[in-house]
């Protein structure tokens, strides 16, 4: 029983660290613009939405997480049911890894902006997700790190 409870404040001294992190992972990038009749906010917030910024599924993204792709990092700020459903992903993948993958959906302010990015990119691709916490942990560690001003 003392190792049970052992076992399970070890993990709970560990999961923390475990929730803020930095993380690859191979999502489906779809991509959305600025029109007359939508794209001038976000759906969640309200805010005004500028290029670079992404629609993500806040349960596996956190609002606020850089998502760093292979040309251009954007930030996580928007959402939507078919970012959340995943059915992009689960319609357009070719393997298992493929039709798991989280949808992340890229904001543009035109569509010729959008199609041209999306012509120079594959469906799919391997992303860094930095979290907010991730960024702030970095940012105390260096502050504290000797030689730092």
């Amino acid at each position: 029983m003392k190792l049970l409870i052992l076992g399970f404040v070890i993990v709970m001294f560990l999961a923390p660290g475990a929730i803020a992190s930095e993380e690859s992972m191979l999502v489906h990038v779809t991509c959305y613009w600025r029109n007359e009749k939508s794209g001038h906010r976000a759906a969640w917030s309200g805010a005004h939405l500028r290029a670079g910024d992404c629609a993500v599924d806040p349960r596996k993204i956190p609002y606020g997480s850089t998502i760093i792709f292979p040309d251009v990092e954007g930030v996580a700020v928007d959402t939507g049911p078919s970012v959340v459903s995943r059915k992009s992903a689960r319609c357009n993948g070719r393997c298992a890894a493929e039709k798991n993958a989280l949808v992340i959906d890229r904001f543009f302010e035109t569509r010729d902006e959008a199609l041209a990015w999306t012509k120079a990119h594959g469906r799919f691709m391997t992303v860094r997700v930095v979290t907010p916490e991730s960024t702030a942990k970095r940012k105390a560690a260096d502050a504290n790190r000797p030689g730092s001003l």
